[in-house]
């Protein structure tokens, strides 16, 4: 016999939208056996009836037959011959009478027998047990609804526990209902084989053992075929034996391991967060908006295939398409109506989906396998060993090192005990115990007991401009925490050559102390995510991290306001983390003052949708772009000095010569003048006219005027 085909009994817990159109399959598999068989008993049941009819028949004629000598014909005379003969027939025919009614005894017994018990027991037991799941799955969906619309605001203990229990015993009693009724329809396939060909083997048998009574023409060879129809029944029949007791010990093993999955929410100390997942299933809560404030959700079955997101409802052939999830991000998010929600947001941030899981333990699991997918582990050859990897280094990530420890709690027993004026030197002599740690302590590189802040606060809205405008006529300048001065111009950087924009969440930020290398960003690093592990915050602010020529701008993505702005010529360092390639961060040397004669320097941390090295060569290229504008800026000023000077002395040359030129002129008409005078040869002077007078007078004018101007 081929293969059957089977409905898998280990995926009735999950109950899949796949499980449920096998399901589908098999119940219209056993909707068209029903039918089916149904015809073939009526067919079955008129051969039965028209044997009954002709054994009875039969009888009638050889009774009437044996009754033809008491009948008086009033034609006929006494035939001897004519008697005899009929009783010879009657005789035989009453033997063949008796052959039928054997014949339909063993009709009944080999024919109807195993169709109507395959009719009316096995049939009418899938029926039964198919009308028993639907109401089991029924209530399995209402007491999982009520369980999904749990308050964690009015959270009573007494209504939490009913509905748990409700839960846990409508799954409990669904998943053995299904467990039955697939075992039902396996078995099904083997009854259908044994119910078509036993009663035909019956039938066969009764024929020839009639048959055999009257008739000798039966060869060797239809007994051999209908020998091995019969062997190949019984190899069924025992098939079906063995694959029944093996079903009802999978049901038995089934039932022990699944006792912890009927609860909602399992402890995770038992039921272990695998968090090296790269393909995940299941049913999940999707939040739809219907309006501005209101929302409504949808339990749909979601899995994951490749770096897509899909979902499926039930009914559906296939799955559609949610979200892609190739360098997405996804985090915990608290929501008011519901518990252990998430929210997964695409690579371009157009698109979100808030989802609610079952329980914490799926909830951290779909967390960590759309993670997994976001950083593309599923392309590789062994996905399940690289998330594993990836998940320590993500755990050591958020871990404090054990110098850090060290260093808070020296710190703590140092402050209490010793007064503040002796905290530097205590600081320094521990440092001093510890000679393999201090060219990497912490003090050094971190300023000690600095807060840490995980929001971006006090932003510097578009609105102020303008009086941040007014104030900058009168030299008034105001500052925020983050350094960023008020009267920024909102036109920063339209006439920058280099426009990048990249989406960001802010991680945290903290007053460093040392700027020389990228060790303080990865302690920073460091500090700030085992500070959010401890504490548990989850929360992020997503903005959008503008990089130009003349600084770097953080804004909101929804109003467009901006919120910080740094001067790129106050980044001093900026890195991305060396495992983790999502991290960066730079150092930001703030105008804010001094501190014991040195610039306060703040790192601040950020994750990103891309890779934290592009985002850093994109500063380190808007800085050099920045470098080569100020020194062909300062080369054009320089140059322009020249010219300045050059035209300055071009003009002394021409004044100088002009004044020469001037000189010339006057000693010419000195000369002149002289010539025009002449005196007496008797040593007395002539006495000159009017007009001569006044040329004279002229000459001499204009012989002080030279005398002057020279």
């Amino acid at each position: 016999m081929p293969g059957i085909e089977k409905l898998p009994i280990e995926e009735t817990l999950e109950d899949s939208p796949q499980t449920r159109s096998l399901l589908g399959v098999f119940e219209e598999d056993a909707t068209a056996i029903s039918s089916y068989s149904h015809q073939l008993f009526q067919a079955m049941q008129r051969i039965y009836d028209a044997e009954n009819e002709l054994s009875a028949a039969t009888h009638l004629t050889s009774k009437l037959l044996k009754d033809y000598e008491k009948q008086r014909f009033p034609l006929g005379g006494d035939d001897e011959v004519m008697n005899s003969t009929l009783q010879q027939f009657a005789k035989v025919i009453d033997e063949l009478s008796s052959w039928h009614a054997v014949l339909s005894t063993q009709l009944a017994d080999a024919m109807m027998f195993p169709i109507t018990q395959f009719k009316e027991r096995d049939l009418k037991e899938i029926l039964t047990l198919k009308e028993v799941f639907q109401i089991a799955s029924s209530d399995h969906d209402m007491a999982i609804n009520r369980y999904s619309r749990l308050s964690k605001k009015r959270d009573n203990e007494k209504v939490k526990s009913e509905v748990m229990e409700d839960v846990y015993t409508s799954r409990k009693k669904q998943h053995q209902t299904m467990m039955h009724y697939f075992t039902a329809l396996n078995t099904l396939q083997y009854k259908k084989k044994v119910a078509l060909l036993e009663p035909l083997l019956g039938y066969m048998q009764a024929q020839i053992s009639f048959f055999k009574l009257g008739s000798e023409n039966l060869t060797q060879q239809w007994e051999d075929f209908l020998n091995n129809i019969g062997t190949s029944v019984q190899n069924v029949r025992r098939e079906m034996e063995g694959e029944v007791d093996i079903m009802q010990q999978t049901i038995q093993d089934l039932e022990q391991a699944s006792d912890l999955l009927y609860m909602p929410d399992p402890d995770p100390n038992k039921i272990p967060i695998d968090r090296t997942l790269t393909r995940k299933a299941g049913y999940l809560n999707m939040r739809n908006k219907t309006s501005l404030v209101t929302s409504t959700w949808d339990r749909q079955y979601f899995f994951t295939q490749g770096g897509n997101l899909m979902s499926q409802c039930r009914g559906d052939v296939a799955g559609g398409l949610v979200l892609d999830l190739d360098n997405c991000s996804v985090m915990a998010v608290d929501c008011e109506d519901r518990r252990f929600c998430f929210q997964i947001t695409s690579f371009d941030g157009k698109k979100v989906a808030v989802l609610q899981a079952e329980s914490r333990k799926d909830c951290e699991e779909w967390i960590a396998t759309i993670n997994n997918i976001s950083k593309r582990i599923y392309l590789s050859e062994n996905p399940e060993e690289i998330a594993a990897r990836v998940n320590q280094s993500a755990l050591e990530a958020v871990t404090p090192s054990p110098s850090f420890q060290q260093r808070q709690e020296s710190l703590r027993s140092s402050t209490q005990n010793r007064p503040k004026s002796s905290r530097a030197s205590s600081q320094s002599s521990l440092g001093s115990e510890s000679p393999a740690l201090s060219s990497l302590s912490l003090d050094s590189l971190v300023a000690p007991e600095t807060p840490i802040q995980f929001d971006i606060i006090s932003p510097v809205s578009e609105e102020h401009s303008g009086q941040a405008k007014g104030a900058t006529q009168g030299r008034f300048v105001t500052t925020n925490p983050f350094g960023e001065s008020g009267n920024s111009q909102s036109q920063d950087g339209e006439d920058s050559i280099l426009h990048q924009l990249f989406i960001v969440r802010f991680l945290g930020s903290m007053e460093v102390k040392a700027t020389e290398n990228t060790d303080v960003i990865y302690d920073t690093m460091r500090q700030i995510l085992a500070a959010r592990a401890i504490h548990n915050i989850f929360r992020m602010t997503e903005s959008h991290l503008l990089v130009t020529c003349e600084c770097l701008k953080l804004i909101d993505p929804q109003t467009q306001v901006t919120r910080l702005r740094f001067p790129l010529s106050s980044v001093v360092l900026c890195a991305s983390h060396q495992e983790n390639k999502r991290l960066f961060g730079f150092v930001l040397q703030t105008a804010g003052g001094k501190v014991d004669g040195r610039p306060i320097t703040v790192c601040y941390i950020f994750e990103s949708n891309n890779d934290g090295e592009k985002i850093c060569d994109s500063v380190g290229l808007a800085k050099q772009i920045a470098f080569h504008s100020e020194m062909d800026r300062r080369a054009t000023e320089k140059q322009k000095e020249l010219d300045k000077a050059k035209e300055k002395q071009q003009e002394e040359l021409t004044k100088q010569k002009q004044i020469e030129k001037d000189l010339e002129e006057q000693s010419r008409l000195i000369a002149a003048s002289s010539w025009a005078n002449p005196t007496a040869a008797d040593g007395q002077f002539l006495v000159l006219s009017n007009s001569q007078s006044e040329d004279s007078d002229a000459g001499e004018e204009g012989r002080k005027k030279g005398e002057s101007e020279a």
